[in-house]
């Protein structure tokens, strides 16, 4: 079926939301939808997760717990408007210092001018690169983040791959994303929610359907948290396990650089 889920093995370098595309064309489909939506970005996520997403974000920044030190340096991936990045920061109490990575200029833009508003640039950094292909050295960071961002990356396998190299020893990764509903009578409703209500949300908020319709279609394609926990171990990392939040909507996914 077109819209069954990727495995561990790979499938979401070719898959565009329920659409199989060409080797190397998923990357400048996504970028454009991320263009589309940047401004909007916020309202979006509360749309997709019916505002669930900020109370997920908290935990995420919880479970991370980073410490109140300016040695602590954190990259976040794929959040370039700084929503995961602000909230690492305040929780070290103004102290640790974060990359915000982004393959997007629209939504690192964004970010800049609303770390400027909340008076935190000088803890943020903000650069434009790939997932795939971080510009950093081996060993560089305590922490890799990235909320719901990981599906949206063409080799999820590279990525992860490069999240362990920049780590330092004993470093950890965080993965918060769209996942597989494990309670049927959710799964219906929200099945029911994505796609019938989420585009035309999307559509009334920004006049166009089509990026909410990838974004619903892309959370199908994604592995499912077994799956998603098996490419992390891959990758290298070890201690790797998962908590499912709102009855598997979404998880987070945690593993350290042993």
């Amino acid at each position: 079926m077109a819209d069954s889920r990727t495995s561990a093995d790979g499938g979401m370098e070719t898959s565009y939301g329920f659409r199989e595309v060409g080797q190397g064309e998923k990357q400048g489909l996504v970028n454009e939808v991320f263009h589309k939506v940047a401004k909007r970005y916020d309202i979006m996520n509360d749309v997709m997760s019916a505002g669930m997403h900020r109370v997920w974000k908290d935990a995420m920044v919880a479970s991370l717990n980073p410490r109140r030190d300016p040695s602590f340096k954190v990259l976040d991936v794929a959040g370039g408007t700084g929503d995961i990045a602000f909230r690492i920061v305040e929780a070290s109490g103004r102290q640790a210092q974060a990359t915000v990575l982004d393959i997007n200029g629209s939504m690192l833009d964004v970010g800049a001018e609303r770390a400027a508003k909340r008076k935190l640039s000088e803890n943020l950094t903000f650069v434009e690169a790939n997932a795939e292909e971080l510009p950093f050295e081996n060993g560089t960071f305590d922490a890799y983040t990235i909320a719901f961002g990981i599906r949206n990356v063409p080799r999820i396998d590279v990525a992860l791959s490069e999240a362990f190299r920049v780590l330092k020893r004993g470093g950890r990764i965080l993965v918060l994303e769209f996942s597989e509903v494990e309670m049927p009578l959710l799964d219906r409703f929200y099945d029911e929610w994505s796609f019938r209500a989420i585009p035309q949300f999307g559509k009334m908020i920004t006049g166009d359907a089509e990026p909410y319709q990838y974004l619903v279609e892309s959370i199908r394609k994604f592995p499912n948290q077994e799956d998603f926990a098996k490419m992390i171990r891959t990758a290298g990392f070890s201690r790797v396990t998962y908590t499912n939040f709102t009855g598997g909507i979404a998880a987070l996914h945690s593993g350290w650089k042993l």
